[in-house]
């Protein structure tokens, strides 16, 4: 999984060997520095750039793009090396743009050589910088881990590199800018994009609007980026466009194949030994293009949404992908939103500290005429915000309302129509609507949260007290109602959406407090034993399921998965817990956290009901548990934070309509198949 970092985080690096991208919508330069433990360059001997594209374990672009791909070995390094800093500058020749703030956020992701990615990280909050080091790859306790960095400069060059402690920060400077200009003057236009390209909207970079970078009309000749000798040639010689798995700057990646060109197309290296980046598992072909898109839009209003318009191999690939280019879509605009917010509260802040620091802007009324005009602007640049946050949700709306429908039963809420055209599926799909995501400046919005199938975490359900969005609090027999009702509706979907018989669910009751919550999956049959009560059925269920944990994974282990006893069941396994910690001593509580900890990996998965004070005797014993598990909530909380841009967001659990009898009727269904299946 893709780790999507934010200024000043770090993620540990699996591989040596690596190659960086970065997209950044117009040419830039792409450099890299070497540093010793304490991020000193030594000499320029330790810096390579467009004049210099090979060093030991590294290689960079010869000349300014908008694409480049670093490739990096570092066990090929010096052992002097503790730090390799990417580095990205605006040319200084030309008539491109001279600040970063005029621009868009230049990406920037860490890839293996199989072209999965392995750390991400967008650059954000530039202005008048036009250099920056984006991230960096350090050593620690020898190992390797990559930082996002993304700290500008607005001297340029010859401040990044003097800031890195190089003699000769000026007079390379100069040099890097110098082979730039005879790489510009040498490039020659891009070839014409590929037809496939016409079909793929979600993936074209939006125009940059500034004073420094305006965008041609439809169809007219305008500048066209160098093209980078990192870049795909086709076999006539044209640059091969970036494949599906390739971010791109400012809208978002629909798709999630990876693979960042057609297969038998390696990057062209320059100097230093040939590169190779293709890989012979890649797919020899593209992912079929989406379905024709709808009539144009009338001028001046936007394209109407489709479902399915992502890239994908199977409708429902493309749903899922168009669900999380949603997300991802609310994500940013969000964050603009907050961000343009922050700077116009900034800005009147300090303009109103100005004028109060003058002692003669407090006689007469020129105190109050400089307050009314740094509020004036302030509400003015919060209204443009607004205006633009309400366009971009007005839109994701539109696309909501086109895409919810169309949804599959997996994806789809309980009250969609496609649960009342239920069947028992043949095959495992590929996630499991969860709830909704929501951010409170655009509530109309509702994002599907989607978990890919099968789990590779299990689920814990908040039954503590909590106060939900309307400023309620539930007691505590009410919490605990609702999260065994959460735990039940969500367990249920999982029996639907999987085919028969591949998916059993184990219930641990102690006190017989759940009876109510419980009866749809007690009451159909679909459990693989009643609920377990009291502490000998606690430990009866808590054995049953170790020990089949044990078996396979000895099985695995000894190259013989299809040699287990008679008798195991082999299916998915989940064990729902209500009302923890009553009912478990401590071996019981040793066995759970023997199957949080390896029953993923071999089918098994844990879904807990509980309050977290509750289970406060045990001390630091349960900490690994509660964060190898998932977090929920049976009532609508902002308790979700993704690590891409930080938001909050509101989390709703998926529940069953007030009255509805859509859950007995699928269960009914789902036992009747697993009864002609056991048959």
């Amino acid at each position: 999984m893709t780790a999507e970092l934010t200024r000043g985080q770090n993620h540990p690096l699996p591989r040596t060997r690596l190659e960086i991208r970065v997209s950044a919508g117009t040419p830039i330069v792409a450099g890299a520095t070497l540093g010793d433990e304490k991020g000193t360059v030594h000499g320029v001997e330790w810096v390579a750039h467009p004049g210099t594209p090979t060093l030991p374990g590294l290689e960079v672009s010869r000349q300014a793009a908008a694409d480049h791909r670093l490739a990096v070995d570092l066990d090929a390094l010096p052992d002097t090396v503790h730090r390799v800093s990417v580095l990205l500058a605006l040319p200084a020749a030309g008539q491109g743009p001279v600040r970063f703030g005029a621009v868009a956020a230049p990406f920037v992701a860490v890839t293996d050589l199989d072209g999965d990615e392995v750390a991400s990280y967008t650059v954000t909050g530039l202005e008048r910088e036009s250099a920056v080091v984006a991230l960096e790859l350090y050593r620690r306790q020898g190992a390797w881990k990559v930082r996002a960095v993304g700290q500008g400069y607005a001297g340029g060059l010859a401040e990044l590199l003097t800031d890195q402690n190089l003699p000769q920060a000026h007079q390379l400077a100069g040099t890097i800018h110098e082979a730039v200009g005879r790489g510009l003057a040498r490039s020659v236009p891009a070839p014409p994009a590929h037809a496939a390209d016409a079909d793929r909207p979600r993936q074209t970079a939006a125009p940059a609007h500034g004073p420094d970078h305006g965008s041609a009309p439809q169809g007219a000749p305008g500048p066209v980026p160098p093209v980078s000798p990192y870049d795909g040639q086709s076999p006539a010689g044209g640059q091969t466009p970036g494949g599906p798995g390739q971010h791109v700057t400012q809208q978002p990646y629909r798709d999630g194949t990876g693979d960042p060109a057609p297969a038998g197309q390696a990057s062209t290296p320059t100097g230093g030994g040939p590169i190779d980046y293709s890989h012979p598992r890649r797919q020899n072909a593209a992912p079929p293009p989406p379905p024709p898109a709808a009539p144009p839009a009338e001028p001046g209003r936007p394209a109407r949404p489709v479902a399915g318009d992502a890239t994908g191999w199977s409708m429902e690939e493309r749903l899922y992908n168009q669900v999380w280019g949603m997300f991802e879509d609310l994500s940013r605009t969000m964050a603009a939103y907050r961000s343009a917010v922050d700077f116009a509260d900034s800005r009147m802040e300090k303009e109103l500290d100005q004028a109060l620091s003058d002692p003669r802007s407090r006689i007469g009324g020129q105190g109050d005429a400089a307050r009314e005009a740094a509020r004036a602007r302030h509400d003015q640049l919060v209204s443009r915000a607004r205006e633009v946050l309400d366009r971009d949700v007005a839109q994701l709306v539109a696309e909501a309302e086109v895409v919810e429908p169309a949804l599959p039963a997996a994806f789809a809420r309980w009250d969609n129509p496609v649960w009342h055209a239920y069947r028992v599926p043949m095959e495992i799909p590929m996630a499991l609507r969860l709830g909704d995501l929501h951010l409170p400046e655009a509530d109309r919005v509702r994002i599907p949260l989607l978990m890919r199938l099968p789990l590779e975490r299990g689920l814990w359900i908040d039954s503590g007290r909590s106060a939900s969005l309307d400023g309620a609090v539930p007691d505590s027999h009410e919490t605990r109602r609702l999260g065994l009702e959460t735990a039940v509706a969500h367990a249920a979907r999982l029996l639907a959406v999987y085919p028969a018989g591949e998916f059993t669910v184990h219930v641990i009751d102690p006190a017989g407090s759940g009876a109510q919550p419980l009866a749809p999956l007690v009451q159909t049959g679909v459990l693989a034993a009643p609920p377990a009560l009291g502490a000998a059925g606690t430990a009866d269920v808590l054995a049953r399921l170790t020990q089949r944990v044990d078996l396979v994974q000895m099985a695995l282990r000894g190259g013989a998965p299809d040699a287990l006893p008679p008798g195991v069941d082999t299916s998915q396994q989940l064990l729902i817990v209500n009302d923890f910690p009553h009912g478990f001593d401590d071996r019981a509580v040793n066995q759970l956290r023997y199957l949080a900890d390896e029953g993923p990996a071999v089918g098994v998965h844990l879904m807990m009901v509980a309050d977290r004070e509750e289970s406060a005797g045990y001390g630091p014993l349960l900490d690994p548990l509660w964060r190898s598990l998932l977090r929920l909530t049976p009532v609508p909380e902002d308790h979700l934070a993704d690590p891409w841009v930080g938001h909050a967001w509101t989390y709703e659990p998926a529940l069953v309509p007030p009255g509805s009898q859509v859950l007995q009727q699928v269960l009914a269904q789902v036992a009747a198949a697993r009864r002609s299946w056991g048959g």
